[in-house]
């Protein structure tokens, strides 16, 4: 995708393309091992749905950041003409500043480093972003700060209730795309019953139940049960 916005206007398209383009195989392969990681424990809490329009708006996020950066700032005038911004890691980060912001406490195991949680992953990974600007590729990192930037929004946004990836699933489902469900499954003896409790589902359904909660009346809705809920699955010690 051009930064040069004259050069974009016959090319629009590249605005979702560039995304999936790469320089090289080993840039591809790092940006598909980081959205294995990070999109399996997305898709465990959020779904496959959420999971693809955070990484498609995320991206998008990160060439509007990138178009912006290159159009107004004076240290980048020199450069417009020829820069070029393409790969998925805009798309990547959003994916993984999102799994963070909502499970900030949960723990994963990093090759070499160890045990460490998922918010000290993102924080570390949006500071390198920032610092690395002045040092090349300065496009592709701002870039990656707006995914990063859209993941947290978007996360904080779902909190409230506010779905930002909604718009984009249903304009898929217009044009014929089928909408993966997933549903709570409960004995039939406990259909009626009004004392049903949480502790009968298991932990994944619990935890779909108190997200669904959330993306229909906000974080403040929840009980401080259900908050509870999350708080563990997020694997707080």
């Amino acid at each position: 995708m051009p930064s040069d916005l004259q050069q974009l206007l016959y090319q629009p398209w590249s605005l979702l393309t560039y995304m999936f383009l790469h320089v090289d195989i080993m840039h591809i392969l790092f940006n598909m091992i980081i959205l294995f990681w990070t999109g399996t424990l997305f898709s465990e809490y959020l779904g496959n749905e959420k999971l693809w329009t955070t990484y498609v708006l995320g991206a998008i996020a990160g060439a509007i950041a990138y178009l912006i950066a290159f159009n107004i700032s004076p240290a980048f005038s020199a450069q417009v003409s020829y820069s070029h911004l393409m790969g998925a890691s805009a798309g990547v980060i959003a994916v993984l500043v999102a799994i963070a912001t909502l499970l900030p406490e949960y723990t994963v195991q990093l090759f070499i480093i160890g045990p460490v949680r998922l918010k000290y992953v993102a924080l570390i990974s949006i500071l390198l972003y920032f610092i690395s600007i002045p040092l090349g590729n300065a496009g592709g990192h701002i870039a990656h700060l707006g995914g990063a930037l859209f993941g947290f929004i978007m996360i904080k946004q779902l909190k409230k209730g506010n779905d930002m990836t909604a718009w984009l699933s249903k304009l898929f489902k217009k044009r014929g795309w089928k909408k993966s469900q997933m549903k709570i499954v409960r004995d039939r003896k406990f259909a009626n019953d009004d004392n049903y409790k949480d502790a009968a589902l298991t932990k994944q359904e619990a935890v779909d139940k108190v997200l669904d909660k959330i993306n229909k009346s906000g974080f403040d809705s929840l009980s401080k049960e259900e908050k509870a809920i999350l708080y563990n699955a997020s694997g707080k010690s």
